[in-house]
């Protein structure tokens, strides 16, 4: 299939959803090899390594219902998208569709809260990767490192798409492989059938036998959900990377019907894993990490160095989808009229090389100011994006209230997925998100991240609403002058 039919095919959800659109110069090149490991790493991200130690020793065993809550949200906000993007795939996923369903300013205020995000999270991804790689190299520092992956992952993207999609299949097939092989071997343990093991401790007795399945409370599994939100952002990167795929709207039917399983294995398996083999609150969790004291409990040796290798190699995934998810939006919003007119332009290998470059340069000034200036400017940066996952999959939800009923009468034919119990669910999605957004303000841990990040999207919601009267009024002072001609 060629690259104009692939585009046309698409459609564009800022006009007609059955009208043909020209070709905008992005190249078909992910096989569906890359969306479907893209579609599964996805929700792999280094957040799960990390930093679930920490919401265990905050909720205890019922961390599980915390990951429960915010999978299944997720799961909703996912098949929310899948239903849109399969209608009319496209580069700018939801803030293209926001634009049409709710407004041009709706459209570039999450476009550019969107870029900003990932742009933040390529320092953020870039530091933790540089951390890891100085204990083994101490000879070239911590910033040194953090500027080399930088450098070796926008080369790649600069290469070509297909460049981008062959390294993230290998990153999400580590992560995958090494999530899968820790749930299987963690269950021979638990059940006492893993040859060598020795952990006589491994059961399902802890999830109840200290303090009981919820020892904190029901408001430390709130907590728990603050904690966890935010390593589940990057789901929604298939619909982005769909657009140019083989075959867009079968790669997003896909990743939409398998995110169930996927936040089941990935998230409640390898949590569930850690809690069995190991008392919730043994310290050993928050100092090593959960999955390296969980490996060190039944005798894996080398368990910290295996996990640094996994956790790189998540890292890694994380910048590089992070530069091609920045580097779309920035495209997309480009070619809406958004952003300079520049991030439209592609090379003729089909890559947007100044909406990567401009996307990198952030990167690399935020990394500088990570290393300068940690708690001023680098810490604004980082709590003003914090909260702007969950405004994502709050304009999700609101565009797609919209969007289901311009598509069942303009192109019916094209909504193959749809979105359950539709309208009830969406907006009980929206009232969850909301109610999370509102929990946030209230926990003193989380109150300046979601009040600096709803202060940085005013002001760009602000400058959109100004954009869009702007240029409404430039429109009717055509047409008067057009009138006076004619």
């Amino acid at each position: 299939m060629s690259t104009t039919t692939t585009l046309q095919k698409a459609g564009d959800p800022t006009g007609e959803p059955g009208s043909a659109k020209p070709s905008d110069g992005l190249k078909a090149g992910l096989k569906n090899r890359h969306l479907s490991m893209i579609a599964i790493g996805g929700v792999i991200g280094a957040g799960l390594f990390v930093g679930s130690g920490g919401g265990i020793a905050k909720a205890g065993p019922a961390i599980l219902l915390s990951y429960l809550l915010v999978g299944a949200m997720v799961v909703f906000v996912m098949r929310m998208l899948g239903e849109m993007a399969a209608a009319s795939p496209n580069s700018g996923s939801f803030s293209a569709y926001a634009d049409r369903a709710l407004g041009r300013w709706a459209g570039f205020s999450i476009g550019w809260l969107y870029w900003f995000f990932w742009v933040v999270v390529l320092a953020v991804e870039a530091t933790a990767g540089a951390k890891i790689l100085e204990g083994w190299v101490p000879a070239v520092p911590q910033w040194g490192w953090a500027l080399i992956v930088m450098a070796v992952l926008t080369v790649t993207n600069l290469g070509s798409v297909a460049s981008y999609g062959e390294f993230e299949f290998w990153f999400a097939g580590i992560k995958v492989v090494a999530i899968g092989a820790f749930v299987i071997v963690g269950m021979l343990a638990v059940f006492g059938v893993l040859p060598g093991s020795d952990n006589p401790g491994a059961g399902l007795a802890h999830l109840t036998d200290t303090g009981g399945f919820m020892p904190n409370g029901w408001g430390s599994v709130l907590t728990g959900v603050l904690m966890v939100v935010f390593s589940f952002m990057g789901s929604e990167i298939v619909t982005l990377a769909a657009g140019e795929s083989e075959d867009p709207r079968r790669a997003v039917t896909k990743a939409t019907n398998s995110v169930i399983w996927r936040i089941g294995v990935f998230y409640l398996g390898s949590i569930f894993i850690v809690l069995t083999l190991l008392p919730w609150n043994d310290k050993s969790i928050v100092d090593k990490g959960s999955y390296v004291a969980a490996l060190d409990s039944i005798g894996i040796a080398h368990a910290g160095q295996i996990m640094n290798v996994i956790v790189l190699t998540a890292v890694l995934s994380c910048l590089n989808s992070g530069l091609y998810t920045a580097s779309r939006m920035a495209f997309s919003l480009g070619e809406r009229g958004d952003a300079p007119k520049a991030f439209a332009k592609v090379s003729k290998r089909g890559v947007p090389v100044t909406a990567i470059l401009g996307s990198v340069v952030f990167g690399f000034a935020a990394v500088y100011f990570n290393y300068t200036s940690p708690d001023t400017v680098f810490s604004f940066l980082l709590n003003s994006s914090g909260a702007i996952a969950l405004f994502v999959w709050l304009v999700i939800c609101l565009t797609q209230l919209r969007m289901r009923g311009i598509l069942m009468r303009e192109a019916p034919e094209k909504v193959t997925v749809k979105m359950w119990l539709f309208p009830y669910l969406t907006w009980a999605t929206a009232a969850m998100i909301t109610f999370v957004l509102g929990y946030m303000v209230y926990d003193k841990d989380n109150r300046e991240t979601v009040l600096l990040s709803l202060l940085v999207a005013a002001v760009v919601v602000v400058i959109g609403v100004l954009r869009t009267a702007l240029r409404r009024k430039d429109a009717v002072e055509a047409v008067a002058d057009a009138s006076v001609d004619a």
